[in-house]
């Protein structure tokens, strides 16, 4: 079975076709990052234009490195939500109108679960049940899989989400848009145990998350030093805040497996990238004798070979998607 898949939820523009739910045969991102970055964040209605006038290309070429045309689909998933609405009608309404002239089946994807998807194309489908960790710059999440399409959302984010923490402070470190790579890579230069910044509800008996106080705490910081007349080093600064972070993801994380009872720990999202994450969640993993799958760097950014796999798994189980259905920006996971 070859399924397009379409993925215009924020700021890049992805096409891609995969071959039975896992065997990626095109995966092609137009990055919008350039057009952005002089505003330091997204805009939603450049997004949106930029999509429009990338996606036409993206398909055409997708299919051509795909070996294949729109008669030799079997079927059509794109990103129903959650996104900037302008950005997703994009996506969605070719996605639409791709299976209605081709009389395919058609399936809307939640961008969450596309995420979490993302480690069956490297992986393979793993057996349920999971404990998967979303993080992005739109969302952090705990969410406990007890089987496939079958989510129970242990704890979220109250505040900032972690890749919008992680943009933030990068911001006011004047490490350019976006800010989450550059702050990973200053972070390697310096110590984690820096500076002991606050780690919010760490010890909570919930799973949600808290990051917004820890952004103010680094903000407060710095002037704090500034006016005693000290520069702090930046290198420090990034991976002691990195740090605080992390801290609080892996532990909650591991936390939410162990009281479930679960084996597998599933992350998804562009945060998954930062390598501090990786490494810290793969050691503690190792510790408590769970098994930790990550998607490769390719794969934790926003791409469409996610949204494909997971409507793949969905039109396996006989789901369709109305072509009557809109998009929904704040589309529950």
């Amino acid at each position: 079975m070859r399924i397009l898949g379409i993925e215009t939820s924020c700021d890049e523009t992805s096409v891609a076709v995969l071959e039975d739910g896992g065997t990626i045969l095109s995966n092609l991102i137009s990055s919008q990052v350039d057009l952005h970055s002089r505003f330091g964040g997204v805009v939603p209605e450049v997004a949106a234009r930029a999509h429009i006038e990338a996606l036409d290309p993206l398909l055409e070429d997708a299919l051509e490195q795909a070996g294949t045309d729109f008669g030799g689909l079997d079927a059509v998933a794109a990103t129903l939500g959650p996104g900037l609405v302008g950005a997703l009608l994009v996506g969605l309404t070719a996605g639409k109108a791709i299976a209605l002239a081709t009389d395919k089946p058609f399936i809307g994807v939640n961008h969450l679960e596309g995420h979490i998807y993302a480690n069956f194309l490297e992986h393979g489908p793993p057996e349920p049940p999971y404990i998967s960790l979303i993080v992005s710059g739109g969302h952090t999440m705990l969410v406990h899989m007890k089987a496939r399409h079958d989510y129970e959302v242990l704890g979220q984010t109250l505040d900032d989400a972690a890749g919008e923490a992680f943009d933030k402070v990068a911001r006011f470190l004047d490490l350019g848009f976006p800010g989450g790579p550059a702050l990973d890579r200053l972070a390697r230069e310096g110590d984690p145990n820096a500076i002991r910044f606050p780690r919010a509800m760490e010890a909570s008996d919930d799973f949600d998350f808290s990051l917004s106080g820890l952004k103010t705490a680094v903000m407060r910081f710095v002037k704090k030093e500034r006016s005693q007349g000290r520069e702090p080093d930046p290198a420090d600064l990034a991976a002691s805040f990195q740090e605080a972070v992390v801290d609080v993801q892996v532990s909650k994380t591991v936390r939410a497996a162990l009281e479930r009872e679960v084996g597998t720990i599933l992350l998804g999202g562009g945060v998954v990238a930062n390598t501090r994450l990786r490494g810290r969640i793969r050691e503690a993993g190792e510790r408590e004798g769970l098994r930790v799958l990550f998607p490769s760097l390719a794969l934790c950014t926003d791409n469409a070979a996610m949204i494909a796999c997971a409507g793949y798994y969905r039109l396996e189980v006989g789901e369709r998607t109305s072509l009557d259905t809109e998009a929904d920006p704040g589309l529950p996971l």
